[in-house]
Formats: C-alpha cells, structure tokens, sequence
C-alpha cells in the first residue's frame, strides 16, 4: 500500500487525511510517478476550502518530482526510469506514488535535483507565461508584483532582474523586504506600513507602472488598477485574500484605457510543444544560476495540516515542498 492525502468534505487543514492506497497500473496514456518530493502551492488551499470546486473524495496538490516506474499503453512522452517533474491538474500530487498523465511530465535535466524541480514547476512555469506569454514586456519596464517573498515572487524578482525589469514589490514584514530586494526587486513597499497605490505613484513619480501582477485578489486589486499608467496591464492570476468582486469595465476607461487579463496555467501549457518550450525557458534559467530556487520549508506529506496553517497564516517565504516517507 502506499500513502497519501485525501479529503471528503472541503474546509480548514484538518479535513486533509493520511490514508493508505492501492495505486493500481497506469492506463492508456498515463505514467505511474514515484514522488521524491512534491510542491505545494496556494491553489491548494483554494481546492482545499472550495473555492475551486471538484468532485469528492479527492487527492490535492499540482506539482510533484520523481521517478518514472511504470507506463501506459500510447505513452510516448517518457519511460521507465526517467526523472520528470510536472505541474498542473489533476489533483492528486500529495501522495507517495501516483498515476497521471504522461503528457503532463517532462524530463529533468541532469543538473537539477527532485526538490528543486518540486518546488519550481508551477511557481516557476507560471512566472515564465506572466513574464514571456502574458505581456510583451522589455529592459527598463516598471511592474509592480505583489506578494513578492513569496514562492512565484521570489522566482519573478530573480527573473525580472535577468530580463532588466525595475520591480516594484509588495510584502507585508521588513524581513520579507529585505529578502524581495536580495533577489533582485527594484523597490519594496510594505503594505503593513504603507499605502502600496500611493507609494508606486511616489516611486514612478506620478506615472504609474505598465503591468500589475497580482495573485492577491479582493484586497489589492482596487488599489491595483490606481497603480497603473494609462494603456497599462492589470494581471490578475490569483485569489489568496479572496475573489475579485464584480466591477464595472467602465472603471477601466476612466483609469486610462486599461487592459486586464486572468490568465491561467494550465491554457498556457495545454499544447505539448509550449509546456516544453516554457520548461526549456524555465530550466535554462535555472540551471544557469541567474534565477535561484529556494525551498524555505519542508514538511513530511504526513505533516500537510500544519504546513497549510503555515501558508495561509503568511509565516512561509520562498517555495515549500512535501517530502513523502517512502520506505
């Protein structure tokens, strides 16, 4: 038997349970993946409570490394052995063993470790679409980010710095500031302490930026349009303060003829041949130096509860995987 997390009701950490599984053969067009290590991710939490509804009982989790052990009849994608990494839906990445998939997978190259790839997949694939896919950005664009301590925030100071981006950062503690500025942010604004809509007007002296990434959600994204110089790009990937409430477009013609997306993932790399050129993209910085992955915390999959309370109580920076107990 083998282990791994499942829920039958949504609500806070503790309806996620420890339980045995049969994990039978991989069918058609699927690969059974042996986890070394497994991402975990805000989206989690949004499954976890139903704000992202699915059927239950149900597995959670996005984002996982390991290796190959068996596939399916059709799969050409991978094969027994291979050391792959994947990020996207179905659920079901908290556990020790798991079928899913095989298009989902793509190999790791040699230089980049289980748990590295774990916690970058999703975080790191999705900072390639916002960044590469989302916006047509370039050297010396101004963008204010959100959440940048964060797992995503982190990967895209790094990045943005490799791409010549001044950004603006938001954080809620100095200590999350200092560690936004030490991967590359431009400026940092806590929002604890100051006005983040006020202080960008400060800091583009009065012009605004051209791009908002934001993965907040209800708290921020009022204040986010009033960032934005006219023609600018309101980037809306995420809800952990909660969803966006309805609003009038007309707000975004008074602000200056704004644009605004709600981009996702999984649209991104739908087509085979863009998840390999985005995980190319992805890998390449990586394995390079220029964009470092840091995996703040690791939790045992059997703790899940108490590193979901850690997530959502803001007391995590940088990426956080799961580490199954294999025997």
């Amino acid at each position: 038997m083998s282990k791994a997390i499942r829920m039958t009701r949504t609500g806070g950490p503790e309806v996620m349970e420890y339980v045995d599984v049969e994990v039978g053969p991989p069918g058609p067009g699927e690969a059974t993946v042996r986890h070394a290590a497994i991402g975990l991710n805000f989206i989690d939490v949004y499954f976890r409570t139903g704000l992202y509804p699915q059927p239950l009982p149900a597995g959670l989790g996005q984002e996982g490394a390991g290796v190959v052990e068996a596939v399916g009849e059709g799969v050409t994608e991978v094969k027994v052995g291979d050391r792959v990494a994947y990020a996207g839906r179905p659920n079901g990445a908290y556990a020790d063993v798991r079928n899913l998939p095989a298009a989902l997978l793509v190999a790791l190259p040699d230089k980049i470790d289980f748990e590295t790839a774990a916690a970058m997949m999703l975080q790191g694939l999705t900072v390639q679409y916002l960044f590469h896919r989302t916006v047509p950005l370039k050297a010396g664009d101004t963008v204010l980010f959100h959440a940048a301590a964060g797992g995503v925030g982190l990967i895209a100071c790094q990045w943005a710095r490799v791409m010549g981006l001044n950004l603006i950062g938001t954080v809620g503690s100095a200590e999350k500031a200092a560690l936004a500025i030490e991967h590359g942010a431009r400026h940092v604004i806590n929002y604890n302490t100051d006005n983040f809509t006020e202080k960008v007007r400060e800091l583009t002296g009065g012009e605004g930026v051209s791009v908002v990434f934001d993965s907040i959600g209800k708290d921020t994204f009022a204040g986010s349009l009033d960032c934005l110089a006219p023609l600018g790009t309101m980037v809306s990937f995420g809800n952990a303060s909660g969803p966006v409430p309805p609003f009038n477009l007309g707000e975004l013609q008074s602000r200056g003829s704004l644009f605004i997306t709600r981009p996702t993932l999984a649209t991104h790399t739908a087509k085979r041949e863009n998840l390999e050129a985005m995980a190319k993209s992805l890998f390449g910085v990586v394995k390079s130096g220029e964009v470092k992955i840091v995996v703040q915390q690791r939790y045992n999959l059997a703790d899940v509860a108490r590193a979901h309370a850690d997530l959502e109580a803001r007391k995590t920076t940088g990426s956080t995987i799961l580490i199954p107990a294999h025997d």
